[in-house]
C-alpha cells in the first residue's frame, strides 16, 4: 500500500482509542504520515497533497490535545 492511500485511510479510520497507548500510537503514525507525504510534496509541489498534510495535522493535533489532557485551574 502506498503512501497515499496509507494516508488517506488514516484520515478516515474511526478514531475511538480505549487506551493512552492507543493514542500515542496514532499519534505516531500520523506524524511518519505526514512526513512522508511532506517527501512526495517537495517532489511534486501538488496543492492536494499539501490540503492532505494539513487534514493529517489536524487529525494529530486533535489527538496530542486529547493526551495531553485538561489543565488545572488555579482556585
Amino acid at each position: 500500500m502506498g503512501t497515499l492511500e496509507r494516508a488517506i485511510e488514516f484520515e478516515n479510520r474511526k478514531f475511538s482509542f480505549k487506551t493512552t497507548s492507543d493514542r500515542i500510537l496514532a499519534a505516531r503514525e500520523a506524524k511518519d504520515l505526514i512526513l512522508e507525504v511532506n517527501e512526495l510534496y517537495k517532489e511534486k509541489k501538488d496543492a492536494k497533497l499539501m490540503d492532505l498534510m494539513k487534514r493529517l495535522t489536524v487529525i494529530k493535533q486533535k489527538i496530542e490535545k486529547r493526551l495531553k489532557g485538561r489543565p488545572l485551574t488555579a482556585s
